[in-house]
């Protein structure tokens, strides 16, 4: 159901939107169309209906075909009364009854060009319908969908007649005036046409708006039946007539692609916003943990710098308390990591901060193991020591130097 309607009135046209709140309708009484403007947005999904002024509807009986041959066979027959081409006009019909060998149509044209120009202050502001429909047939769709009706309500300045059968538009009048002696005249006359063309005329339905409500006991002595009152729809009832021209549907169907890429566009946008967003707030609050983190350093410095001296002081006198560190005793592990007697320290240098061992091995494997068993020495894992390649004498003896650093 689409959730606005524009109808023509009295005097102008009324606004029909849903609350999608409560599901109730709100009414909003327009001048011209271009008041309907700001209330609308190029995606909305609304109808417009016609005043009957503005089409051409007839009925028409023809052999029971193929449905899909129908509007073929109607556009040819709305040629014939018509003073334009069928390029000019759109048309569109509904089925009133059918049987094995005949089908009742109603169909209905409007000119091209005279709905762009009644409907030129929607299109220019790119507001084009979802369906283009006579507001007649919303109302006999809505308010005599089985049987014969006649309704009467006013169209700007006119006053309108017309019949129904089976909620389709079947035949339909216009006068200018609306006393009680031009309805004397023209309803009887009324009666007349359609049972010319074939239409029950006993009218027990009769359907006054409550705008004529002045007339209804006129319209029952004429018509010598009960007459009902009936005001606006809210909605009305849905019906399939559709006037609306193949290049007005392609263009709002380019309208709404549009508006769905626009709005996809915002969404994208608006994401990217946020994770800007998102990235500048963390890199404020890193900033703001980095500038407490400062703080904080700086206001243990002090004892931070206290802390380093003490350790360098607890380093530089380490080998003068610290048993691990004396000559003695490293000498003492260097001789235990000898693998063999094959392996001779010849000199030892220590300071306090590096030590070094010069010696001379039968083989250079000897060598190799040597410094295998020292760093493996639990005694000794308070240096890191590092041996170049052993250089090889004449004799075929390796001569090697370690250098230690304590860890």
């Amino acid at each position: 159901m689409p959730s606005i309607f524009i109808i023509p009135t009295a005097h102008g046209w009324n606004f029909l939107r849903s609350a999608e709140q409560n599901g109730s309708w709100n009414v909003r009484k327009l001048q011209t169309l271009e008041e309907a403007v700001p209330l609308l947005s190029a995606t909305d999904d609304f109808v417009l209906g016609l005043p009957v002024t503005a089409v051409l509807a007839q009925r028409f009986r023809l052999p029971t075909v193929d449905p899909a041959e129908f509007p073929e066979m109607i556009r040819i027959q709305i040629e014939k009364v018509l003073p334009f081409s069928a390029e000019e006009v759109t048309t569109d019909f509904e089925l009133i009854e059918q049987n094995e060998s005949e089908s009742v149509v109603s169909a209905i044209a409007i000119r091209n060009e005279q709905l762009a120009e009644m409907a030129s202050p929607l299109l220019e502001r790119g507001c084009i319908p979802r369906q283009v429909t006579v507001y007649a047939a919303q109302r006999a769709s809505t308010h005599a969908p089985k049987g014969n009706a006649v309704l009467i309500y006013p169209e700007g300045d006119t006053l309108v007649y017309a019949v129904t059968e089976n909620g389709k538009l079947s035949l339909a009048r216009v006068f200018d005036s609306a006393n009680g002696e031009q309805l004397q005249l023209e309803l009887p006359q009324l009666r007349l046409s359609a049972e010319l063309q074939g239409i029950n005329a006993s009218f027990p339905n009769v359907l006054l708006d409550e705008t004529c409500y002045q007339l209804r006991d006129t319209v029952e002595g004429i018509l010598a039946g009960p007459t009902e009152i009936v005001g606006i729809e809210l909605p009305p009832a849905p019906v399939k007539l559709n006037l609306l021209p193949e290049s007005w549907r392609r263009r709002r169907s380019q309208l709404v692609r549009q508006a769905e890429w626009r709005r996809r566009l915002l969404w994208v946008g608006g994401a990217y916003a946020a994770l800007l967003f998102l990235l500048v707030a963390y890199l404020g609050l890193m900033r703001f943990q980095i500038g407490r983190l400062d703080q904080r350093i700086a206001h243990d410095a002090p004892e931070t710098e206290f802390v380093r001296a003490t350790e360098a002081n607890w380093k530089a006198l380490a080998p003068a308390i610290d048993s691990r560190y004396y000559p003695v005793e490293i000498v003492l592990h260097l001789f235990e990591s000898l693998p063999s007697a094959d392996v001779r320290i010849t000199a030892y240098n220590q300071s306090a901060r590096q030590i070094s061992v010069d010696g001379e091995a039968n083989t250079a494997a000897l060598a190799y193991e040597f410094i295998e068993k020292i760093k493996k020495n639990p005694d000794l894992r308070i240096f890191q020591f590092d041996m170049a390649a052993p250089r090889i004498l004449p004799n075929d003896h390796a001569q090697f130097r370690l250098e230690g650093k304590p860890r």
